[in-house]
This record gives structure tokens, C-alpha cells and sequence, in this order.
């Protein structure tokens, strides 16, 4: 009896230590509970601030790869930049050594400008002085042509006086020699008288027809003369502008 005694108190004990137990484990539940749905809340708070950390690295990431791509073309641009100064100043520099190089060139051919003004105002006067001494030489030459020439047609008008004398004293000796005609044949017998106009009036007619033809002769022989006088005249002044021409031309 005491053996079931002890142990229906230990049993009690048992028991009411195992309801102790059942009752920490209830409050444990409970506060298990209270926690796992703490935990539950916190798992969908944090899988809610997941995918909404998610969507922002999402947005993130795409804004991250926008600056990235700006970053990119920025560099890009940069490094293009740099190329377009270092072309800026190559193209600079070549244009400062075509600037100079344009001055060297202008100086080199304002010196040869020079040069060849000088050059060419030395000819102008050698031209000039080659001129002057042709033309002296050749005003020399015609004058020496026009005495020449005036001695001839000085001959010329001694020879047309000397014809025209000629002329002259032939038709004086013609003259001379119808008086004489004439006297003679005022002076001849009876017969001739009976006939003296026909007889008087032919030897008229011959001396007359003839003086008019020694007459005639003598102009167109003068007249002959005064147009060649007139052509070696022109000829004269042709032959003084064909010089000069030539000279000048030369000259040039």
C-alpha cells in the first residue's frame, strides 16, 4: 500500500509536472505560434520588400545601363573629342605651315617680280637705246635716200626744162622754117599765084597739124614726168613709214 502510495504521488507529480510541461509547451506553441505568424507576416513583408527591392534593382539596373550607355557615349564622345583637337590642331599647324609657306612663296615670287622688272626695264632701255641708234642710223639712211632721190628729181625738172627748151626751139625752128616756106611761096611765078589758097593753105595745115602734135607730144611727155615725180614721191614717203614700222617693230 505504501509502495502504490509513493507511487500514485509520484505519479501525481508525474503528472502534474507533465501538465506543467504540457502548459510551458501550450505557452511555447503559442508563442511559437505568435511568432511563426510574426515570422509569416515578416516573410511576406520581406518577400513583398523583395520583389519590390527586386523591381527597384530591376529599374536600377536599367537606369544603371542608361548611365552606363551615357557613360559610354561620353567616353565615346570624349575619346572623339580628343581626336577632333588633336585633328583641330594638326590641320592648325598645317595651316600655319601652309600660311607661311604661302609668305615664303609670295616673297620668292615678289622677288622675282622685282627681278624681272628690273630685268625687263634694262631691256626697255637697251631696247630703247638699240632704237634710238637704228633710227638714227636709219634717218641717216634716209636722208641719204631723199637727197638721192631729190638729186634725182632735181635731174628730172633740169630734163624736163631741157626738153621743154627742145620742144621750144624746135617749134621756133618749125616757126622759122613755115616763114621761110612762106615767103618763098609769095614769091613764085604767075602760075603758082593762080592757085595760092590751095597751094598757101596746105603747108599751113601740115605746119599746123604738126605743131599741134609736137604740142601734145610735149605734154604728155611733161605730164609723164610730173607723175613720176608724184610716184617717187609716195614711194619716198612709203618707203620712210616701212622703216620706221620695221625699227618699231623690231624694237618691240
Amino acid at each position: 500500500m505504501k509502495k502504490t502510495a509513493v507511487n500514485l504521488n509520484k505519479l501525481i507529480q508525474d503528472f502534474c509536472l507533465l501538465e506543467q510541461k504540457i502548459t510551458e509547451l501550450k505557452g511555447k506553441n503559442n508563442i511559437l505560434e505568435i511568432k511563426l505568424d510574426e515570422s509569416n507576416r515578416l516573410l511576406k513583408f520581406s518577400q513583398n520588400k523583395e520583389k519590390h527591392l527586386t523591381e527597384e534593382r530591376d529599374g536600377m539596373l536599367g537606369t544603371i545601363k542608361g548611365l552606363q550607355n551615357n557613360l559610354q557615349q561620353q567616353c565615346d564622345l570624349r575619346v572623339e573629342n580628343e581626336k577632333l583637337k588633336s585633328a583641330v590642331l594638326d590641320l592648325k599647324k598645317q595651316n600655319e605651315a601652309q600660311v607661311e609657306e604661302r609668305k615664303c612663296c609670295i616673297q620668292r615670287l615678289e622677288k622675282e617680280m622685282r627681278a624681272l622688272g628690273e630685268q625687263h626695264q634694262r631691256e626697255m632701255d637697251d631696247c630703247a637705246k638699240e632704237m634710238q641708234r637704228k633710227l638714227e642710223s636709219k634717218d641717216f639712211e634716209l636722208k641719204e635716200a631723199l637727197d638721192r632721190k631729190e638729186s634725182t628729181l632735181e635731174e628730172m625738172r633740169q630734163k624736163m626744162k631741157q626738153q621743154e627748151k627742145e620742144k621750144q626751139s624746135e617749134i621756133i625752128k618749125l616757126q622759122m622754117e613755115f616763114s621761110a616756106k612762106l615767103a618763098r611761096a609769095q614769091s613764085v611765078s604767075v602760075m603758082t599765084q593762080q592757085q595760092p589758097q590751095a597751094s598757101g593753105l596746105l603747108p599751113q595745115k601740115i605746119f599746123k597739124r604738126k605743131l599741134q602734135f609736137l604740142q601734145e607730144e610735149k605734154n604728155k611727155e611733161i605730164e609723164a614726168l610730173r607723175q613720176r615725180v608724184k610716184e617717187l614721191e609716195q614711194q619716198n614717203l612709203h618707203d620712210t613709214y616701212i622703216s620706221c614700222s620695221i625699227c618699231m617693230n623690231h624694237c618691240v
